[in-house]
């Protein structure tokens, strides 16, 4: 079993873990430590249990919040996931049908029409200029 040393607020500790837990061990050492810095810092030099109960209340405290949000965040994608369940269940919607009206010849007619003299009134105009 290793023995790992850590330190909580300016202190070292000697402490064991199981083979391949040492990385945890760390890492929560770490976020004990943070929180004991925090205390040292603030109320100055206090005493050894003082500083740790203190330093894991906050940690709880933090803990709680977090576990708070993740349940709330846990709800919402089960909301969802509920919906999304009911959408991919429902029946798909009828198509609609879009009518469009169909222009009457005599309107394709008359714009013809009127295409056909703005290109002789263009053919003229160019004649003009040219000429």
């Amino acid at each position: 079993m290793p023995n790992l040393t850590i330190t909580i607020g300016g202190r070292p500790f000697e402490v064991a873990c199981q083979e391949g837990e040492e990385s945890y061990l760390e890492a929560a050492a770490k976020a004990l430590d943070n929180e004991a810095s925090t205390l040292v810092t603030q109320a100055g030099r206090l005493p050894e249990g003082r500083m740790l109960l203190m330093a894991g209340l906050m940690l709880a405290d933090r803990c709680a919040g977090l576990e708070e949000r993740l349940r709330a965040a846990e709800s919402k994608l089960a909301e969802v996931n509920s919906q999304l369940s009911t959408m991919e269940t429902a029946p798909p919607p009828e198509p609609e049908r879009v009518e469009v009206p169909v222009i009457p010849a005599s309107v394709t007619d008359a714009l013809a029409e009127l295409a056909a003299r703005a290109e002789a009134l263009a053919e003229s105009v160019e004649e003009k200029v040219a000429g």
